[in-house]
């Protein structure tokens, strides 16, 4: 890889909901960029980043594709993310190495329930974007509206810095608000040619309006600009740039253009957006993290010259090379044949190759710099959110937090001959994806594997047979359910024996008290607190105390489930200079916390999802009352354009199966939905008996 000045690098994610058309227009950057020669389209399956055989079949998104192209002297580091709500992951561990976003809209449905989603996992990263709305020719398309739903359900600040000219089947060419020019595309070379012309007299009046309105929101970013707005003289092109890339970088702008990425038009300029308004890793000032040593914050800036220092974001398991492992170097470069620090665990790894990913097509490479993504071979203690340095740092970036699995399904190999090979394959896809469980059920010995969803769990499958070559034996998907509690207890626990002709004694008193989701840490699922002084217990014993009672939450005293939202403290206990030991804490604190969990009226807890249904307006009644019938709660129904409406209730995960048919008869197939996980609730008495005798096997 070239290298490249650091304010020249744009590290970005192309991000939307599914079918707004993010692929294909991440394929035309690529071709006018000149990585392609021609492009290729998901609906015909050959799409260059979704390189996946399910991908290619079901013209979806499922693992985040990575490419790089170059544009006016700036290096563009693209990541095409998923847009089905079952593959999250890739979303949420990409936008954290990224220093901009993309949000492609389509110019018919506007604001969809996945579009809503990734934006608001970008807020939570502060990643500044731009938008596009894509598809501006398809019949129905329009453009003020999905401004209007930006405006009403993400940001306020969407501010249109191109317009359309002409909707639908007249789409023809784009206003530039900045430079007020129009961009007129050449269909005879798919837009690689286009034409810079004066804006036709008959939409000039629209366009001083839009221009007026943007120029007003950009007074906020610009003294200077302010001036000349109210004094009413011309404000110059590169004082209005300057502006947007302020506001953008703020996260308190977004400016939004417009095209369609399949007829080819108005790529080019969204390319220019790219390198004139998206942050370079200098704009941002690097990440930040803790000395583990002291666990102070610590500032890591975006510098080739100091010590290397990098994210570990994803892990791929390559049938070629084997693991692969995806960085974001924050900090100074990794050569091949260096040797590099897990951070996590201490332990030393060398670089035998580095790799620039183009989707599934590998670039060797002799090093990585500050603010380049790329690939490391052969990595085979690192995770997801690791980081790796120089041998001589002390630095741990903040990790990422993934949703909950909502669903499991049993598994177990098709004859003696698949247990090992199921076996492996399971940990190695697990490796790769922080929201795919595996884990035995301890009453009836089954492998259950666990994710997102049924689409998750069918694409996991499906790649063992494929991929792997296991022949495997699969259940019916079953709903995570999760225990808590709902009253405050005390235990007093002594474990005091002779094993080995050695006395053991601990004594521990723990406190156990439920906590609601809003008082938890973030990323946390329980609490332990220490209130006792080194002369109760010793200090050394503390720590084995804090991760036996972790560990204990892990079996649920109703159904064997993971236990959340409690608080555990240890407010007393005693120790013996002689026999007490680390073991016989272990011992006490597990009891303990099990005997408190049965006395502190324990409750099942359900994954509740948030389900969207968009409907011609005819079918409403029908899907609200088939909502209401599987406990569903509607939060909202919003008009939509074309006579649709949207109807977005909170509906339990284990009413849900098989709700593709229900709601394709519901609405002799016109109306779609998606599904996202968004909380767990207590599960109402009267099912939670039938559950609890369910599992014990009445």
């Amino acid at each position: 890889m070239t290298k490249i000045d650091l304010s020249n690098i744009r590290n970005i994610g192309i991000m939307a909901h599914i079918d707004a058309g993010k692929t294909t227009t991440t394929e035309r950057i690529l071709f006018y960029t000149g990585e392609l020669r021609r492009t290729g389209e998901v609906h015909e399956g050959n799409a260059y980043t979704d390189w996946m055989d399910q991908e290619r079949e079901r013209g979806i998104t499922i693992t985040s594709a990575t490419v790089s192209c170059l544009w006016s002297g700036c290096r563009i580091n693209i990541i095409d993310t998923p847009g089905h709500v079952d593959f999250t992951a890739e979303v949420e561990r990409s936008l954290r190495v990224l220093d901009g976003a993309v949000g492609v809209f389509c110019a018919v449905g506007g604001v969809e329930p996945q579009s809503e989603t990734v934006w608001h996992q970008a807020d939570r990263y502060h990643v500044p974007r731009i938008a596009f709305v894509n598809k501006m020719d398809r019949m129905g398309a329009d453009f003020e509206h999905v401004i209007g739903m930006m405006r009403d359900r993400l940001t306020k600040n969407a501010t249109p810095i191109q317009i359309p000219i002409g909707e639908e089947e007249k789409f023809s060419a784009i206003i530039d608000l900045v430079t007020m020019k129009s961009y007129h595309f050449s269909d005879e070379d798919n837009g690689v040619t286009f034409k810079t012309l004066e804006i036709p007299e008959d939409e000039m009046i629209r366009a001083e309006f839009a221009r007026e309105e943007m120029l007003e929101k950009l007074t906020e970013f610009d003294d200077e600009l302010l001036e000349l707005f109210l004094e009413g003289k011309e404000v110059p092109t590169d004082l209005i740039k300057s502006a947007i890339r302020k506001g953008v970088i703020l996260s308190e702008l977004v400016p939004v253009l417009c095209g369609s990425s399949l007829k080819n038009k108005g790529v080019q300029p969204l390319l220019d957006a790219v390198k004139d308004y998206l942050p370079s890793p200098l704009d941002l000032g690097g990440t930040t993290g803790h000395d583990p040593r002291s666990d102070e914050e610590v500032e890591v800036l975006p510098t080739p010259a100091g010590k290397f220092a990098a994210l570990a974001f994803k892990i791929q398991i390559d049938k070629y090379v084997g693991k692969l492992l995806y960085i974001r170097v924050y900090r100074g470069a990794i050569k091949k044949g260096q040797t590099y620090l897990y951070q996590t665990n201490g332990k030393r790894e060398r670089v035998s190759r580095i790799l620039q990913m183009h989707s599934n097509k590998k670039i060797d490479l002799d090093e990585l710099h500050a603010g380049d993504i790329g690939a490391i071979v052969g990595s085979k203690i690192t995770f997801t959110g690791d980081t790796i340095t120089d041998p001589t740092s002390h630095i741990v970036m903040h990790k990422m937090s993934f949703p909950d699995t909502v669903i499991s399904i049993a598994i177990e190999p098709k004859s003696k001959a698949d247990e090992e090979t199921l076996k492996a394959s399971l940990i190695r896809l697990e490796e790769e994806d922080p929201t795919f469980k595996v884990h035995v059920d301890k009453d009836t010995g089954q492998n259950l594997i666990s994710g997102m969803g049924e689409l998750h769990l069918e694409i996991i499958i499906e790649r063992l047979k494929r991929e792997f070559k296991v022949n495997a034996n699969v259940g019916t998907p079953q709903v995570s359910y999760k225990e808590t509690i709902t009253k405050a207890v005390e235990v007093d626990e002594v474990f005091s024996r002779e094993m080995g002709g050695k006395g053991n004694f601990a004594h521990v008193k723990l406190r156990l008290t439920p906590m609601i989701e809003d008082e938890l840490p973030e990323g946390e699922k329980n609490v332990f607190i220490n209130h006792v002084h080194t002369d109760v217990i010793a200090a050394e014993y503390i720590d084995a105390i804090k991760e036996s009672s972790i560990n204990a939450l892990n079996d649920g005293p109703q159904i064997s489930g993971l236990c959340e939202r409690i608080k555990i403290e240890l407010v007393g206990g005693g120790f013996h200079e002689v026999d007490s030991n680390e073991t016989a804490f272990r011992i006490a604190t597990s009891m303990a916390v099990g005997k408190a969990l049965r006395s502190a009226k324990p409750i099942l807890m359900e994954p509740i999802m948030l389900l969207t249904a968009i409907t011609p307006e005819e079918y409403v009644g029908d899907i609200i009352s088939d909502i209401n019938s599987k406990r569903g709660r509607i939060e909202v129904i919003r008009a939509e354009a074309n006579d649709k409406n949207e109807i977005v209730s909170d509906v339990p995960m284990s009413e849900l199966f098989g709700y593709a048919t229900r709601i394709r008869t519901l609405s002799s197939g016109r109306a779609i939905y998606t599904l996202e996980f968004k909380k767990y609730e207590i599960v109402p008495v009267s099912i939670q008996e039938k559950l609890i005798k369910r599992f014990r096997g009445y």
